[in-house]
Formats: structure tokens, C-alpha cells, sequence
């Protein structure tokens, strides 16, 4: 006996009759009937119900299936309190009214769309400009190496007939404060004469200030100041000799000492730079 009601487990589907609220769209998968409380709309003997077997038959009531013993009692509806989503407190008065064309309110907006455009188009361009000053200010020069870009001297710490170094943009920088005699004597060398032709005049803005940069153009050693046969500048390392202006009279220099850009804010001043 507790075998066969253990088998018999299986064939409790058909031995029950069960009841299910069903939605508007009832699509049960089984056969049976559809009651309105205790009167019977439809009593179904196919396999399965369809929409349009119910269409028109629950005007008023709720509707329900009744599973029979001859199919399965496992029936799959919707709720029966579903509602449709209301928006009305969403939309905006010109289109409210589902049967009219929202066309006039589109004509309405254009002066917003305008202007959202036109807002953004200039926050673009704004913001554009300040990223690309930021790439090429950020390949400029550091603060620091600006600082080394110019240096400025008083003239007056320089005495006559004495040439003084000073340190600029890694080189060292000549300041040679000349006497007439030198001004004269350099005024007066026959330029075929120079290997590398240059006046006087044209390497000096003030003729008692000669300013050369102080680095050897035959391998870049730094000459020797008032010294050599010509009374300027002499290189010991390799023999090449300078005169007061810096032009290159004998050694295997091939040019002149370089002459840097500067100028005179002031008589008692010069900016290097």
C-alpha cells in the first residue's frame, strides 16, 4: 500500500481542480472553463484557451479558470490589478492633448535651442584655448632658466683698461672697459689683413666697451684675458690670439669670439640677453 501511494505521487495534477484569478488576456495552457461566479461563460474542451476565445465574454465580474482532472493544473496568468502609467503630470501643456500635433511648440523652443548652442559652442572654445596654452606654455622655458636668459652689469664696477668675466647662459661673458689708446689701435688694423674681416665699429656699440663671449672658436677653451701678442685675449691650449675687439690675428682659430646681444638701459648699465 505505502508503494502504491508513493507512486501515485504523480498523478495528483489530475486529482485536484484548482481556481486562478485571470488578467483580461487570459492565455492558459490547459483545457477547462471560464466562470463568472457561479454561472459558466465558457467551458472550454481544447487544449488550450486563446484571447479571442474570451473576447467579449466578462463584461462585468471577474473572471476564473477551473482546471479539470483530464490536463495539467498549472496555469500562468497576470495580476488581475495591473493599471496603465499615467504621465500626465510630466508633460508639458502643448502636448497634453494626445490629439494634437506638438508642432507650434517646437517652433516655441527654438530661441532655448539657440541659445544651449550658442552657450556651449563658446564654453568649447574656452575651454579648448586654455588646454592648448597649457600644452605650449608647459614646453616654454622654466622660471629659472629665464632668470639665467639675461644678466646685467654696472659699468662703473669696471675700471678702465681691465677686462672682467662674468657667468651667462653657462659661458663666460668678457667686459672689457678699453682705453683710448686701444679704441684707436683696433680703429686702425687694415681688415685684408684679418682672417676673419670685421671693423671695430661693427663689433662694438660704444667704443670703450668691448663685450665678446668668452669661449675660443677653434675647440671652445676659454682664452686668457689682456695677454697674447695682440694685447687682447690669448688661448694657451692652442695657441690662438685675439686682439681688443676680439678678431681672431693668429693661431688656427677660424673666427672672431662670438659678440652676444646686449644693451645700455642707462650709461652706468648694460643688459646681456
Amino acid at each position: 500500500m505505502l508503494s502504491l501511494a508513493a507512486r501515485s505521487g504523480a498523478f495528483s495534477p489530475y486529482l485536484s481542480a484548482t481556481s486562478y484569478g485571470v488578467a483580461g488576456q487570459l492565455k492558459p495552457l490547459v483545457s477547462g472553463a471560464v466562470l463568472q461566479g457561479d454561472k459558466v461563460l465558457l467551458d472550454v474542451k481544447r487544449p488550450f484557451l486563446s484571447r479571442e476565445t474570451l473576447s467579449g465574454q466578462a463584461a462585468n465580474g471577474a473572471l476564473s479558470a477551473t482546471a479539470g482532472i483530464n490536463g495539467p493544473a498549472t496555469v500562468r496568468f497576470l495580476h488581475s490589478d495591473v493599471t496603465v502609467p499615467e504621465f500626465s503630470d510630466y508633460r508639458r501643456a502643448e502636448v497634453a492633448d494626445s490629439r494634437k500635433s506638438s508642432r507650434p511648440s517646437d517652433d516655441a523652443r527654438k530661441g532655448f535651442s539657440y541659445l544651449v548652442t550658442g552657450v556651449t559652442t563658446v564654453a568649447t572654445a574656452y575651454v579648448a584655448k586654455n588646454v592648448v596654452s597649457q600644452f605650449v606654455s608647459s614646453m616654454s622655458a622654466s622660471a629659472d632658466v629665464l632668470a639665467m636668459s639675461k644678466i646685467e652689469v654696472k659699468l662703473s664696477d669696471i675700471p678702465e683698461g681691465k677686462n672682467m668675466c662674468f657667468k651667462w647662459r653657462g659661458k663666460p661673458l668678457f667686459i672689457r672697459h678699453r682705453t683710448p689708446k686701444e679704441i684707436e689701435q683696433e680703429a686702425q688694423v687694415d681688415l685684408s689683413e684679418l682672417r676673419d674681416p670685421q671693423h671695430d665699429l661693427d663689433r662694438v656699440k660704444k667704443p670703450e666697451w668691448a663685450i665678446l663671449i668668452g669661449v675660443c672658436t677653434h675647440l671652445g677653451c676659454v682664452p686668457i684675458a689682456n695677454a697674447g701678442d695682440f694685447g687682447g685675449y690669448y688661448c694657451p691650449c692652442h695657441g690662438s690670439h685675439y686682439d681688443a675687439s676680439g678678431r681672431i690675428r693668429k693661431g688656427p682659430a677660424p673666427l672672431n669670439l662670438e659678440v652676444p646681444y646686449y644693451e645700455f638701459p642707462s650709461e652706468d648699465l648694460v643688459v646681456v640677453g
